[in-house]
């Protein structure tokens, strides 16, 4: 990503080509599993013995440098680099929101993405504090994170509709994906009311959380009148993550952990999980919710889906 990309991207251009202001439309980015670069055809045998070409995901070591420093290797599909690379950097608090980005540039064949911003980063004494969470590979959080919920003021007025969350489901569920096409891979999708607007894959759920950070940070969207669907757990991590890009609302067809519905309490984060098809459980910040659709109005998900079970 060139100076000028990142000056695009601050005036809300993608700099991969599209334009569009915060909200607008319907998947702004979306999963391609035509890309060639994702998946490969392997050939084994299934319970019968008889043959088969089954897809697989592929994935690929990523080094992320911040300012010429080294600062971890990451195991991702390798689609959208630059975001996932800000938005690690965001989500761990390398980056603060007034930071300025001046360079992202990925190197394809080293595998590298440098990051280089007009400030000095305090990175060394925020990895004295690391510590590593459930989240799949290299998923952390640092102590200060967690000094910040106190003061933490999530969007009052946001809601979410019964309507909208069936429709959301019917949405993300049936839309073409490396999930459906290969498996082994976790989503991520942010919305506002009935619309998704971006959607990320990865082999970890905290990169696909970490792609529409760096999204959101490079293209100065809001998260306050958003809504954010994960395939994963409704883990402290996801709810961390979720909170500090001031989304007022987590989804997940997944289920919760105690310590992730403590921390959605303690901020106000409504946090709705097991959602599929006609059904979800509300454990936190219920007030939200409008029930304007009876869930026999919605349609149960793909058999396909139920087949697969959860991600």
């Amino acid at each position: 990503m060139s100076q000028n990309d990142i000056e695009s991207a601050k005036l809300g251009v993608n700099p991969l080509g599209a334009a569009y202001a915060d909200g607008v439309g319907e998947l702004v980015i979306k999963p391609n599993p035509d890309d060639p670069r994702l998946t490969e055809k392997v050939p084994g045998i299934d319970q019968d013995g008889s043959p088969v070409i089954a897809s697989v995901t592929v994935e690929r070591p990523l080094t992320l440098f911040l300012n010429g420093r080294e600062i971890v290797t990451m195991m991702t599909i390798c689609d959208y680099p630059e975001y996932l690379a800000v938005g690690y950097l965001v989500n761990q608090n390398m980056l603060r929101p007034d930071d300025v980005v001046t360079a992202v540039e990925f190197d394809d064949d080293l595998e590298v993405v440098v990051v280089r911003t007009e400030r000095e980063t305090n990175f060394e004494e925020k990895l004295k504090k690391k510590t590593l969470t459930s989240g799949c590979a290299q998923g952390t959080v640092f102590g200060d994170v967690m000094e910040k919920f106190e003061s933490v003021k999530l969007a009052e007025g946001a809601i979410i509709k019964t309507s909208w969350l069936f429709t959301l489901m019917k949405k993300i569920n049936t839309a073409p994906s490396l999930y459906l096409e290969a498996g082994a891979i976790h989503g991520c999708v942010l919305c506002k009311d009935d619309r998704p607007l971006l959607y990320m894959e990865d082999v970890g759920r905290h990169n696909a959380v970490d792609k529409i950070a760096g999204f959101m940070f490079l293209h100065g969207w809001s998260g306050r009148d958003k809504i954010f669907y994960t395939t994963g757990r409704l883990t402290s991590e996801m709810v961390i993550k979720t909170v500090q890009m001031e989304i007022p609302i987590l989804v997940s067809r997944s289920g919760f952990t105690a310590w992730g519905v403590d921390l959605a309490n303690q901020v106000g984060l409504t946090l709705i999980g097991r959602a599929k098809g006609r059904r979800f459980i509300a454990l936190a910040g219920q007030d939200r919710i409008e029930f304007d659709a009876e869930h026999g109005e919605a349609a149960d998900e793909p058999l396909e889906l139920r087949r697969k079970g959860s991600r």
